[in-house]
């Protein structure tokens, strides 16, 4: 059964449990999974602070968009979970000959790449969401506004916990090239907070 398709007590089980999976990287795409919808629910209310066509379009355009990232999101906290158990294994491969040393080394840098590529990946869909997030808390219900800052700053704070995991893989990864992009792209996506003002914590 995947994370998400578990009940809450049992999701909330699995990331206290005293195992190095569900962590970090899965919980931050929970916290964008759970704004993302907060924003869905905020742009389906009615009495909408639209004025126009046009706008009310927008904000619905917003919504279905939120419930799609909402998606996309609940299936990266489980991606983020395999990922880091492919580093976890790759770590135990053999390493008693010159050969397997080399094979060893060679599987680690990959799944390690792919440990980063997951929550760079929950980044780059908190970010889309913040960006329709932010036409949420414009012309949703007034008496949402709440509602829609609240998630809001769940994606916020899943943009920066995802980071922190990219971080931390691209310290042990060896190309050089790909870190720096890497690098370059997370402090992009986590300069944007939805207020229109540079992120202080990008």
């Amino acid at each position: 059964m995947t994370l998400s398709d578990r009940p809450f007590t049992e999701l909330l089980a699995a990331f206290r449990a005293p195992e190095p999976t569900p962590g970090g990287g899965s919980a931050s795409a929970l916290a964008g999974a759970v704004g993302a919808s907060l924003l869905a629910m905020v742009a389906s209310l009615d009495k909408s602070r639209a004025e126009t066509g046009e706008d009310l379009q927008r904000l619905r355009a917003a919504g279905e968009q939120c419930v799609s990232l909402s998606g996309r999101l609940s299936q990266l906290m489980d991606e983020d979970s395999h990922a880091y158990d492919d580093v976890v294994d790759a770590f135990k491969l053999p390493k008693g000959s010159d050969a397997e040393k080399t094979s060893r080394s060679i599987r680690i840098q990959e799944a390690l790449r792919d440990a980063t590529e997951v929550p760079l990946e929950v980044m780059r869909t908190c970010r889309h969401a913040l960006e329709h997030g932010v036409v949420v808390a414009r012309f949703g219900n007034l008496n949402a506004r709440t509602d829609a800052q609240v998630g809001l700053e769940l994606l916020r704070a899943a943009i920066r916990g995802a980071k922190l995991n990219v971080e931390i893989n691209l310290e042990s990864l060896k190309d050089n090239a790909y870190v720096a992009a890497v690098r370059a792209e997370a402090d992009t996506l986590s300069g944007f907070d939805g207020t229109g003002a540079p992120n202080a914590s990008g």
